[in-house]
């Protein structure tokens, strides 16, 4: 199967299809991927037994440190996603060949989850990340509130007054909106500017930063909760190094979209992988069709048999980086 022919089917893939186009894209990427192939090459003596989802090898996120994970790759100068980090610390950067795949797939992804974007206003409270480059979450959050087309939607760095103040209009008029927001800044304005929240919903993107003590992702929930007066609060999961995002409704428990699966690797035997159980996270990102589309995460959490997920904090030997998502 060609690129093209994987492009056209990738986000109308259902369950059925979803082995066929991932052995599609492994078999594709190892033969165009310089830095996967070597990877695959010393892990999988003979690549024609991989015949499921679970047999294909996964690449270590570390990798996005110290390669250039990309297809075809060559030294001509690319734009690139970057994770955040502290100072010192070795980012990781996801080089973009091509947009589309990422554009379209956090488009769809919305449609799947929260419907026609023209029936929200988008806000983000993102300020560590507006206040970096290559960031892909603020990338995202960009194009959304331009395809909101609401004169309230934008972003919102350090201006928690005017933000109040498009949250209690919003509220007032009972329009939908979505409010992106890192933990630590939406921890920061839910202690200075309590209010309750019918129409708005707030979507938890993890982060903490140093900025605050760290705590569970159930403690920040119920803070959040308590000061919005609202039942639930969103959460998205998602990283630099993948093209799509899970996001979780209700009680910390993620949904993928169909071209994106999540897989549980055994903490003893990393090349071990299950479908379903409590381990280390693997990602299957088929929108990452010019990069790699297989990653083993640094996160831990529990797989269900209908692939929904938790994610119940880092593995121990991870080094912690600024988008980390927090132990519970």
């Amino acid at each position: 199967m060609t690129k093209t022919q994987i492009l056209e089917q990738l986000f109308s893939v259902d369950d059925k299809k979803f082995t066929e186009l991932a052995l599609a894209v492994f078999h594709y990427q190892y033969a165009h991927n310089k830095v996967y192939h070597q990877y695959v090459d010393l892990v999988q003596k003979d690549i024609s037994t991989i015949q499921s989802i679970t047999q294909i090898p996964f690449l270590p996120i570390q990798f996005f440190k110290s390669h250039r994970v990309l297809c075809e790759d060559s030294n001509e100068s690319l734009p690139y996603f970057e994770s955040s980090g502290t100072t010192g610390q070795v980012t990781s950067k996801h080089y973009i060949v091509d947009y589309a795949p990422y554009q379209s797939s956090f488009q769809n992804g919305f449609q799947h989850f929260f419907g026609d974007i023209n029936d929200y206003v988008i806000l983000g409270l993102l300020p560590s990340y507006l206040e970096r480059n290559h960031s892909s979450l603020v990338y995202m959050v960009n194009v959304l509130i331009e395809q909101s087309q609401h004169p309230l939607s934008g972003f919102y760095l350090h201006n928690h007054v005017e933000l109040f103040k498009v949250l209690t209009q919003l509220e007032k008029e009972k329009k939908q909106a979505l409010l992106f927001g890192v933990t630590f800044a939406l921890l920061d304005f839910a202690e200075k500017h309590p209010i309750q929240l019918n129409s708005v919903k707030i979507i938890e993107t993890g982060g903490m930063k140093g900025r605050r003590e760290e705590m569970t992702r159930h403690e920040v929930h119920q803070l959040l909760a308590q000061s919005f007066s609202t039942q639930s609060i969103y959460s998205e999961y998602g990283m630099t190094e993948l093209f799509s995002q899970a996001y979780s409704l209700s009680d910390g428990l993620f949904q993928s979209p169909a071209w994106m699966k999540i897989l549980s690797r055994d903490l003893n035997n990393p090349l071990e992988v299950n479908n379903a159980g409590k381990g280390g996270i693997n990602c299957i990102d088929l929108a990452n069709i010019n990069s790699c589309a297989f990653i083993a995460t640094e996160d831990m959490g529990e797989v269900y048999e209908n692939g929904s997920f938790t994610i119940q904090g880092r593995i121990d030997h991870s080094e912690l980086r600024g988008c980390s998502l927090m132990a519970l």
